[in-house]
């Protein structure tokens, strides 16, 4: 059915000419928008920090997860602890080192790994990549792979469930905006990937509906002597993205959108310069992000929006209330501004609800709801 949103931006009361910039004093700004920043929006101004609650019951509350303290060590990926997942994802810690005596195959969808920590090789169907601190991983379902780690790795393994990752569309500033396709690393059947190749017992162990199955071979099945085509293994490393970013206006975080999936996006957000017009907004502006749930991995740096969190740590909010830059980040942001965001993480905006699973349970830090107090507020 052909269908369109309403759409007639109005004004009322005292409210700025431009989102995110130039406020009416004692105001702080909150949006409500739709579709994960590219639908509708609304903008109010409100006399006190939508965040400002003194007390919080029920389950519809930010976490924080501190997967540092999570026990994932395991010699298959498969078996790694899911911490968050939905229809859509399965998002998962894989903490391992050495080399891995079998081979995996995912049959339910397609696999992003990050690496946070670590470095080594990379083996599967299509030849060899070395791989490093910071890089996505890109690996389409069903291809057969193995990690050879040469310094203890951890990795979050992102399943894009009976989906495929894709680029997004980057519109007016064109293909070579944010990365250049061309910084796409891809697989080689080089020395390394050769030298691999044996004719002594391999196992495959392959992930369909969620149930393993293995299947042993008396030789490596990454036999391949050659291939073409376009459905691969890609990396990409952070150190590779040359984030979109305007010295007026704070962009949204859809603007950092990095792979698109079935339901949800990967956004990773980079060392920037910022915002140096004296009316824009320097940290992320309140919002509700009504219609995705918001997850951020942090990777290295310092966030300059949030307080007492560190690298390996992971936040969630869930859709439904407002969130926005903790009260000390937005005070220092207002009166002695940085220049510079020096951090990089990951997000995940997931369309459906996630489930948070035992082992991010485990790991989770209640006190986290209680760090958008203003000080000196008491429940």
């Amino acid at each position: 059915m052909s269908r369109k949103w309403i759409s007639f931006p109005l004004r009322e009361g005292e409210c700025s000419r431009q989102a995110h910039c130039d406020f009416p004093a004692g105001t702080y700004e909150r949006e409500m928008g739709r579709e994960g920043f590219f639908g509708p929006a609304s903008h109010l101004h409100h006399k006190h920090p939508p965040t400002g609650w003194i007390d919080w019951e029920g389950p519809l509350r930010p976490h924080a997860f501190n997967f540092n303290q999570l026990s994932s060590e395991r010699d298959c990926p498969l078996e790694a602890p899911v911490t968050l997942h939905n229809g859509d994802m399965k998002l998962r810690v894989w903490k391992t080192n050495g080399a891995m005596r079998h081979l995996v195959r995912n049959g339910d969808g397609d696999d992003l790994l990050f690496i946070h920590e670590g470095a080594g090789h990379f083996y599967c169907d299509f030849g060899h990549l070395e791989f490093r601190d910071g890089d996505y991983l890109m690996v389409p379902r069903g291809t057969a792979w193995r990690i050879e780690a040469s310094e203890p790795t951890f990795m979050l393994l992102i399943e894009n469930t009976d989906g495929a990752y894709q680029l997004p569309d980057k519109g007016l500033v064109g293909p070579h905006a944010i990365f250049d396709p061309a910084v796409l690393d891809h697989p080689h059947l080089d020395d390394a990937f050769k030298a691999q190749q044996d004719e002594n017992t391999w196992q495959v162990r392959i992930k369909r509906r969620n149930q393993i199955s293995t299947v042993t071979y008396p030789y490596n099945p990454l036999d391949v002597v050659g291939w073409h085509g376009d459905n691969t293994v890609v990396r990409l490393n952070w150190r590779d993205i040359r984030p979109l970013m305007s010295h007026r206006y704070h962009l949204p975080p859809s603007a950092h959108t990095t792979f698109v999936a079935n339901g949800f996006v990967v956004c990773t957000f980079c060392p920037r310069p910022v915002e140096s017009d004296p009316g824009a907004l320097k940290v992320p502006f309140y919002h509700n992000n009504d219609d995705y749930d918001e997850v951020l991995f942090y990777h290295r740096g310092n966030f300059f929006s949030r307080d007492n969190i560190e690298a390996g740590m992971v936040t969630l909010h869930p859709c439904g209330f407002p969130h926005g830059p903790h009260p000390k980040a937005l005070k220092k942001s207002q009166d002695a501004p940085a220049n510079f965001a020096d951090e990089v993480a990951v997000m995940i905006d997931s369309r459906r609800a996630l489930e948070i699973d035992p082992a991010a349970a485990q790991v989770d830090v209640p006190e986290y709801v209680n760090s958008w107090r203003a000080p000196g507020k008491d429940s």
